[in-house]
């Protein structure tokens, strides 16, 4: 793994030369599949990432997990690393630390959001961004709870400048599982989709053409009425209306055959990307295009699935037993234009 960094290296020095392309604003959005440390923390449910744990998790491991999490993010943006990530299954702000400063995604200037989250098993969602061309303004953690009252990750919500122009808002969210039923746990995601609608309706009662990202794993697909309606969405397909207030652009990765994750031999795209109708417009001086939303599938992500048919992502743990893969789910990529 540090041999590809090294060989990567002059391809680096080489497109710094070319300049950081000005007009592009490119965002990645991943859940990494447990990106622990090996010790116990006393107040979370942590102890399997532990040498003496079910996972028998190393700090060998760790380093291993960083390093594929660091290649994703450099390949991913071939010369130039994502402005922005989103990340979820992090657990705590040291193993950002180590991604962020000690791996050689530090030449890239990253500065970390994050915040320790009520789920019980410590995992957070955080976001990473570039200090050469954003400033953060604000952010805050949206607190989600179940309506049992057991905790949920937070959403997490910044505020950037761009180029010190134009304001951009993001939403990033990992949405209670389907863990214990489909439709058992409807009622954890429709109640995610409120609190994420609610924050998205007081960014938009402030300026109408807000520029609005919102990504996530949402253990839902973009098909689910319930919380399409919710959060007031459209596909690529459906005609703009006042009614709605977002536009969920992983319609058309559904639509193409596309998906985030496999379970039981199926792809689905529980990975999404949304954004407000302002992005979309031509006349706005950051535009996203309509087909600007990928999966990123290198076929290093990728395995062979032995138990259905295709591939299947290359992941870090299959049940309890180590794979040595990057993640159970693919990366999802997003591009804004600016226009003038």
């Amino acid at each position: 793994m540090r041999t590809f960094f090294i060989v990567l290296y002059s391809f680096f020095c080489i497109g710094s030369l070319c300049g950081q392309d000005s007009t592009k604003i490119d965002m990645l959005w991943y859940n990494v599949e447990n990106l622990f440390d090996p010790f116990h923390d006393t107040l979370k449910l942590d102890q399997e990432f532990t040498i003496e744990g079910a996972r028998h998790w190393s700090w060998n491991k760790m380093e291993k997990k960083i390093d594929g999490i660091c290649k994703v993010l450099v390949a991913s943006g071939k010369f130039e690393p994502p402005l922005i990530v989103g990340l979820c299954e992090v657990e705590n702000r040291f193993v950002l630390n180590r991604l962020v400063y000690n791996s050689p995604l530090s030449k890239f200037e990253y500065r970390i959001v994050h915040a320790e989250s009520p789920d019980f098993r410590g995992i957070d969602v955080a976001l990473l961004y570039r200090s050469k061309r954003l400033w953060l303004k604000n952010s805050r953690f949206i607190r989600s709870y179940e309506f049992d009252d057991h905790p949920s990750r937070d959403i997490l919500y910044a505020k950037f400048l761009v180029d010190g122009t134009d304001s951009l808002h993001i939403f990033l969210n990992h949405w209670p599982s389907k863990y214990g039923g489909e439709l058992e746990t409807e009622h954890a995601r429709s109640y995610a989709a409120t609190i994420l609608s609610m924050a998205v309706d007081s960014v938009l009662r402030c300026d109408s053409m807000a520029n609005i990202v919102v990504m996530g794993d949402f253990n839902d697909e973009a098909t689910n009425v319930e919380v399409a309606k919710i959060l007031k969405t459209r596909t690529h397909l459906e005609p703009k209306s006042h009614n709605k207030t977002l536009v969920n652009l992983s319609s058309l990765l559904y639509a193409n055959g596309m998906g985030t994750h496999k379970y039981q031999g199926r792809w689905a795209v529980i990975d999404q990307v949304m954004v407000s109708e302002a992005l979309l417009s031509e006349y706005n001086a950051l535009r996203v295009p309509m087909s600007s939303c990928k999966v990123f599938d290198a076929p290093f992500l990728l395995e062979r699935d032995d138990a259905y048919t295709g591939q299947r992502p290359f992941r870090t743990f299959i049940g309890f037993r180590y794979h040595g893969g990057f993640s159970d789910h693919l990366p999802v990529l997003l591009t804004i234009r600016r226009q003038y």
